[in-house]
């Protein structure tokens, strides 16, 4: 992989774990139990479940290296993580998780050479595609992310905060702007 190797990964990740973290630091607490519609995660189960992401494929790559996902035991697996989200934790406590859990994927991810990321693991039997790449199954992780980050930051908006990259853009065209003047 001449483009897009594991440092590349663990930079982009890195990025967008910080900006995660912003959000976490952003909501108040008291915002933590927000839950913006029935059987949907709360703000403070969003974030452990994204702080957590990265289990999956740390356990299918990293700890089992398989070669196929053919009897691995998915519902196991994912009953840990509903555990998890529903533990119990303070804010400090759920945004060192995202540090934590973020660094130690990052520092990972930094450690995957081009030919590991190169090869295939075959899905479960019936599975469409039938393999796919451990770098395309591991990028999935940080697309995950964004996509639940996406929902923090239409929740920040639900509890009057505008998300700080909408900030950031309107000052960049601010200062556009006026330098134009």
């Amino acid at each position: 992989m001449t483009y897009y190797g594991g440092k590349e990964l663990a930079e982009s990740f890195r990025t967008v774990r910080k900006n995660t973290l912003v959000i976490a630091n952003e909501i108040g607490e008291n915002h933590y139990g927000f839950r913006p519609a029935p059987e949907t995660r709360t703000v403070a189960n969003l974030l452990v479940h994204i702080a957590v992401g990265g289990r999956l494929q740390y356990q299918i790559q990293a700890v089992e290296k398989r070669t196929t996902l053919d009897g691995f035991d998915f519902p196991a697996f994912f009953g840990g993580v509903v555990a998890e989200e529903q533990k119990h934790r303070s804010r400090a406590e759920i945004v060192s998780l995202l540090q934590t859990e973020g660094d130690k994927f990052a520092a990972w991810l930094a450690s995957l050479s081009d030919d590991f990321l190169g090869q295939r693991v075959a899905m479960p039997a019936g599975a469409t595609p039938a393999s796919k790449s451990r770098f395309e199954m591991i990028l999935g992780v940080k697309e995950h992310e964004m996509h639940h980050r996406g929902q923090l930051m239409v929740i920040e908006r639900l509890i009057g905060v505008v998300p700080h990259l909408t900030r950031d853009m309107q000052a960049r065209m601010a200062a556009a702007t006026a330098a134009k003047k």
